[in-house]
């Protein structure tokens, strides 16, 4: 069943209204009075394999007027669904309680040194934006590592084999800071030369990837792929059958934190142009059967913003019936974010 959340007036501190079902919260910090102008989509469908282990979050207003939070979890293991669930909820307002404890630390020591005369800096633009990427960075290191051991610490539940992948991007103006742990992907869409075209944001962090296996073997991990499925690497414990996770990093997944599976995410940064269009963020569901290319095609092409997410999933989902019509369709979740109106440039791409 397909769920579609709409806007609700709320701030991520202070008084706030949250809008939420099962898999999805929004925080929309300045009310829009006309829905066609909403420049964002959400929208998460169950697969065929039981409960929609998927989650999703956007903020807008985040930590600063022109600022947003996208995140997608994609939840696995038997309690998959309730630690994307709970990074869902609680992720976003840890990120940013790191960042401000940073940037009053700064604040603190930049007024002693002030006070000192012992110090004269002028930040040139290049060097300032340097900087709050240093402070995000430092601000989401710190918040991921908070996360795991929250999970970690939750009673009377198994996670040694349940976990959730995140991908995150903030936006703060022009800059994107974005944060991936996993498997699911960000993917942002640029008009060149009259065309549309997908830049993905991320790299699928698989026990494949060289560096990964490395890693993973170092810590006495094991990485290789069933036979039954040649192209599917996972990761297991020595001298065991089990548990066979096919990403390399994730919340949860305790078991294998001793053997090479890590919660620090890959970080990176990206200074948004006038060119660049919309970010999406979608779990495996998405990739599985569509390329970055197909996925932008299908933002760009929906009837408006606001439909955009429920576009791709729907897009998605006749993939896997036609690529995989064997197969249970996977639980799939995407988060679409526009920089501005489609309209001002869809005639240069049609």
């Amino acid at each position: 069943m397909g769920i579609c959340i709409s806007i609700a007036s709320s701030e991520i501190h202070g008084p706030s209204e949250e809008v939420h079902d099962e898999n999805v919260i929004i925080f929309e910090g300045n009310k829009v009075p006309n829905v066609n102008q909403k420049l964002f989509s959400v929208y998460s469908r169950q697969g065929a394999k039981g409960l929609n282990q998927d989650a999703a979050s956007l903020h807008k207003s985040y930590g600063m007027e022109d600022g947003s939070f996208c995140g997608v979890f994609d939840g696995h293991g038997r309690n998959g669904h309730i630690v994307s669930k709970m990074v869902n909820k609680h992720l976003a307002s840890l990120i940013l309680s790191q960042n401000n404890a940073i940037a009053k630390i700064d604040t603190t020591e930049n007024s002693d040194v002030s006070d000192d005369n012992t110090s004269s800096h002028v930040d040139t633009p290049e060097s300032d934006s340097t900087l709050k990427f240093q402070k995000w960075k430092q601000a989401i290191f710190s918040a991921f590592k908070v996360m795991d051991k929250e999970v970690k610490l939750q009673e009377n539940l198994d996670f040694s084999c349940s976990g959730t992948t995140a991908v995150v991007v903030i936006r703060q103006g022009e800059d994107l800071v974005i944060a991936n742990l996993g498997d699911s992907r960000a993917v942002l869409g640029r008009i060149h030369d009259e065309e549309l075209i997908a830049i993905q944001l991320t790299t699928d962090l698989k026990p494949g990837l060289p560096c990964e296996a490395e890693r993973i073997r170092s810590c006495n991990g094991c990485v290789y792929a069933l036979e039954e499925e040649p192209n599917i690497q996972r990761v297991w414990l020595p001298n065991e059958k089990a548990p066979g996770l096919a990403m390399s990093r994730a919340f949860g997944d305790f078991l294998l934190k001793d053997h090479g599976v890590i919660a620090i995410p890959d970080i990176s940064y990206h200074t948004l142009t006038p060119t660049d269009q919309f970010i999406l963020l979608a779990t495996d569901g998405v990739w599985d059967v569509l390329s970055n290319n197909e996925v932008a095609s299908i933002v760009w092409t929906a009837a408006t913003e606001d439909a955009a997410a429920r576009a791709v999933v729907e897009g998605a989902t006749a993939a896997w019936k036609k690529k995989y019509p064997t197969s249970k369709v996977d639980d799939i979740t995407v988060v679409c974010l526009f920089m501005q109106k489609k309209s001002q440039n869809l005639s240069l791409c049609l």
